[in-house]
């Protein structure tokens, strides 16, 4: 099992745990996507290590916080991570926020400030996308699964097939991290309750989105899509760009990968933060 000194740190009445490594002038922030937390930016923090101080997070509610958490919305994830940063992060950092994270971070953006010197979005998935138009019900299907998912995650052998794309992602101590975290009931259970907190968030971004990060931004996309969802990972790379091209600061690049771009090309992603800590 892998090992790093981790805390729980005390927000908004809830608590967060933090695991904070590396070493270096700068400071680089990690928030995960939906059903992952801290472990999954484990590729990223070996190749950073000697560039910065890292801290990755799990939200409120996973596994290695121990406390169960009743339903939290984006608004709600945003405000945690500023609490954290605060009570963690002596000064300016660089946010690298992956999927669903990219909801969460933008949102924290405006309460952020000048202390964000540098935003990296992983895979990000614009409000504007068509996808989300038909999001609630995606997210119905999805958590009739994931529902059959968590009686069955009780079972070890059963948790191993369904988390066998992460098997094979990721270094056999973070996957034994993964597998006695995320999938298992409570972990199961966490993910539905991110997945609905984006339903009920996408209709408030279209209304109201947030405000732009004044920070150099870069937007990375995953350019492999899975197999049969060419069609909507193409529009989703189109919004991608879009939106970076709205910045004040911004830029996209395609990235040769899938979804986890942090597991499959933790290089260049430590590379593109490393730009931003030195911007």
């Amino acid at each position: 099992m892998r090992e790093l000194p981790g805390r729980a740190v005390p927000v908004n009445g809830r608590h967060v745990y933090v695991e904070e490594s590396g070493e270096g002038p700068g400071w680089v922030v990690f928030e995960a996507g939906a059903g992952c937390g801290r472990t999954c930016w484990d590729p990223v923090l070996a190749p950073l290590a000697g560039k910065a101080r890292l801290v990755a997070y799990d939200r409120a509610g996973r596994v290695a916080d121990g406390r169960a958490t009743g339903r939290l919305s984006i608004d709600d994830l945003a405000a945690d991570l500023v609490a954290m940063t605060e009570a963690v992060v002596p000064g300016g950092f660089v946010l690298v926020a992956h999927s669903m994270g990219g909801l969460v971070a933008r949102r924290a953006v405006e309460r952020l400030g000048p202390r964000l010197r540098g935003l990296l979005l992983v895979d990000p998935t614009p409000e504007t996308s068509p996808v989300y138009d038909t999001w609630d019900r995606t997210v119905e299907k999805v958590d009739r699964m994931l529902a059959v998912t968590q009686t069955l995650t009780r079972f070890p052998p059963l948790a191993r097939l369904f988390s066998g794309d992460m098997r094979r992602l990721y270094s056999a101590d973070t996957y034994r991290t993964m597998l006695a975290e995320d999938f298992t009931p409570a972990g199961t259970s966490q993910t539905r309750r991110e997945m609905r907190a984006v339903a009920a968030a996408i209709p408030q971004f279209r209304a109201r989105p947030p405000r732009p990060p004044k920070c150099p931004t870069i937007v990375l996309s995953a350019a492999r899509p899975a197999k049969g969802r060419e069609a909507q990972h193409a529009s989703i790379r189109e919004h991608q760009r879009r939106y970076a091209e709205t910045l004040p600061d911004g830029c996209h690049e395609d990235v040769a990968s899938g979804h986890l771009i942090q597991a499959e090309q933790p290089r260049l992603l430590a590379d593109r933060t490393s730009e931003l800590l030195t911007h």
